[in-house]
């Protein structure tokens, strides 16, 4: 095709968004190369935004199809920062971006864990975002005086000196995070929400592995066809709380799993069989902080954590210089799950085991700085 027939980017999104945008009898799939020039239009400015809005509610109210959530996430991964770490292998940990509303998060502290157990390793993120403007990983680690501004190159030169890191969206993918606004005008959740955790800003010499979470039935199909996409070596997809990457602490939960790029399988877990026995699912808020994350925009909904993401961080603080409970339980759990799937440890219950001797030492709280 020559330029001249090349179209502009508002007469192709005019086009998409004829197709996908009407009704739920008659609208029709893209492919995924549409999908992807729609959504680079949109980081890039070259379609008003309206039509931004339009191309993204039509898209998640007709269901989007496998080939367009892979659409959308390759551009998204063309706008992405990426720095190798100078180690051979990553665990890229992807907590929900819009945080945690019910519960304490542990998961900003698994990645020094992971570090000192001698698997390399990061989380990332945002400050907040829509639909729960919860509690997340850069408000945590702020709040334990850690850096969460880091570029990707600085976050992967961490990952070889000690081993972990945090690095935020408004680094690694400026384009994607300038979105946050248009995005709170839409409210319901878009494709870029289920997409944005493997845009994958920081990789392994040799491997790099995918470690998210989810909550709804038909998701780790998805999640598992959409890392293979973006090329990550294995992926360890975790039923978690709150759609996060720890498991509930009284309940049997579900993990799926790939390795080498190939079909995922899954596995029941029970944390009994690893020594873990809770009254609670997951770390509850505080009684006298249950009013401290207060809504400050009546209009999307965001919220003032810091006194919230302030309690997580002396949660997870005390957890790796050993202190037992439930924050500690959810961290053992979760390494175990890592050190199992990257034939670490032979069993959970054996990586349980290498966490808690991590912990008990003080050694994983030496790794945090």
């Amino acid at each position: 095709m020559t330029d001249t027939q090349t179209p502009t980017p508002q007469a192709e999104m005019r086009s998409i968004i004829a197709r996908i945008a009407t009704g739920p009898d008659l609208s029709k799939d893209i492919s995924l190369e549409e999908a992807r020039n729609g959504m680079r239009y949109v980081l890039d400015g070259e379609v008003d935004p309206v039509q931004g809005a339009i191309y993204l509610i039509a898209l998640r109210m007709k269901r989007e199809t496998d080939d367009e959530n892979k659409g959308v996430l390759d551009a998204l991964r063309s706008v992405t920062e990426r720095a190798t770490a100078p180690v051979d292998e990553v665990v890229d940990i992807a907590d929900p971006y819009d945080g945690y509303n019910r519960t304490l998060p542990p998961a900003p502290f698994l990645a020094p864990l992971l570090a000192e157990l001698g698997i390399p390793a990061f989380s990332h993120g945002m400050e907040t975002v829509g639909p729960k403007y919860g509690v997340t990983h850069k408000q945590v680690l702020r709040e334990a005086g850690l850096p969460v501004d880091l570029s990707p190159a600085q976050a992967a030169a961490r990952l070889g000196d000690i081993g972990w890191a945090y690095v935020d969206q408004s680094r690694f993918a400026p384009k994607l995070f300038n979105l946050l606004d248009f995005r709170s005008l839409i409210v319901k959740r878009p494709a870029i929400t289920t997409v944005e955790v493997m845009c994958g800003p920081i990789v392994g010499r040799q491997k790099t592995h995918l470690m998210t979470g989810y909550v709804h039935k038909p998701y780790p199909r998805i999640y598992a066809m959409l890392a293979r996409h973006a090329g990550y070596d294995s992926m360890l997809l975790v039923r978690g709380v709150e759609g996060g990457v720890l498991s509930s602490l009284r309940q049997s939960g579900k993990l799926f799993f790939y390795h080498d790029g190939g079909m995922e399988d899954s596995v029941e877990m029970n944390p009994e069989d690893m020594g873990i026995q809770q009254e609670v699912r997951a770390i509850p808020v505080p009684e006298d902080m249950a009013e401290t994350a207060v809504v400050t925009d009546a209009i999307t909904g965001e919220k003032d954590n810091t006194g919230v993401a302030a309690a997580a961080a002396e949660a997870g603080i005390a957890a790796l210089r050993g202190t037992k409970g439930a924050t500690y339980d959810a961290l053992v759990y979760g390494a175990a799950t890592v050190l199992w799937h990257l034939k670490k440890a032979g069993s959970l219950q054996a990586g349980a085991d290498m966490a808690r001797s991590v912990l008990d030492s003080g050694a994983a709280f030496d790794r945090l700085r």
